[in-house]
């Protein structure tokens, strides 16, 4: 059992599971039915999304000091007590099932899912590479 970390949009895994989309908007042009069968996701949390003020800073990061500076804003964030609660769910339930969570971007290293696969490893989660 264990939560993978992924691209929306790609093709699953085998044994991927349920995929959980932390993104703050949902995918443009595609029909709420069709989330799960394009692959984009199954479930749509965006509380493990940054807030839309940070999402623009990620986007616009040119330089690593950009990039740090993002890292440091959204693991404010994702301290506050629900966001909090929730990796450390997510996180349990990795040794109990398979799942995934995901956003859109093509590099994870400049993806706020790099920082989502530390804050699950900080709390023991199972994650599969």
């Amino acid at each position: 059992m264990s939560v993978r970390i992924v691209r929306l949009g790609t093709p699953r895994h085998a044994k991927e599971g349920l995929r959980i989309g932390t993104v703050r908007r949902l995918p443009r042009g595609v029909r709420k039915e069709d989330y799960a069968s394009q692959n984009w996701f199954d479930v749509w949390y965006p509380e493990l999304s940054p807030s839309a003020g940070l999402v623009k800073k990620a986007q616009a990061a040119q330089t690593a000091a950009d990039w740090a500076k993002f890292e440091k804003a959204f693991l404010s964030e994702m301290n506050r007590p629900e966001p909090r609660r929730t990796l450390d769910l997510l996180a349990a339930l990795s040794h109990q099932a398979n799942f995934s969570v995901g956003c859109y971007c093509e590099n994870e290293a400049r993806c706020h899912r790099s920082v989502l696969r530390g804050l699950l490893a900080e709390r023991g989660a199972d994650i599969e590479a």
